[in-house]
């Protein structure tokens, strides 16, 4: 299977810990499909909600394609996710008792069809944000001094 990143919510990982990942079909027209293409994508503020058992995800900005003129979609419009029936119910009775959300992590190609990584999330509270950033810290610290004695 060929691979390739579309666009990647990097806060998603600073504010929630992600328990969970899952891989999603999204349901697309073509001129989005072109604008995803030439990357036309932001995952930043979007979310994922379940609703009479399907999942839409919401918030998810998708640039109008320039050749696209009538055909082009409202760029925040929802757009429902490919998952199982049994996947669906599963997350929905995580998310109700858990207090989870769902939320998208990444965007990619697989072959030629457009697909999401959804990501079971618990928020994180300041301390934990602090914490990690520490970690990473240290973490650079100490390969810098690595380096420094491998000179």
């Amino acid at each position: 299977m060929n691979t390739k990143t579309i666009a990647e919510n990097r806060q998603a990982r600073h504010e929630y810990f992600i328990i969970e990942s899952l891989e999603a079909g999204i349901e697309l027209f073509g001129t989005e499909v072109k604008s995803i293409r030439a990357g036309g994508v932001n995952l930043k503020d979007s979310w994922i909600s379940i609703d009479n058992g399907e999942a839409f995800i919401r918030g998810m900005h998708i640039s109008p394609y320039e050749k696209g003129n009538i055909f082009n979609r409202d760029p925040y419009r929802v757009r429902r996710l490919l998952m199982h029936k049994k996947e669906i119910m599963k997350l929905y009775g995580q998310v109700k008792q858990g207090g989870y959300t769902l939320i998208p992590i990444s965007m990619y190609f697989k072959d030629s069809r457009v697909k999401i990584q959804v990501g079971l999330c618990k928020g994180k509270k300041l301390y934990d944000k602090r914490e990690t950033s520490a970690k990473r810290d240290a973490a650079r610290t100490i390969d810098r001094a690595i380096k420094e004695r491998n000179r």
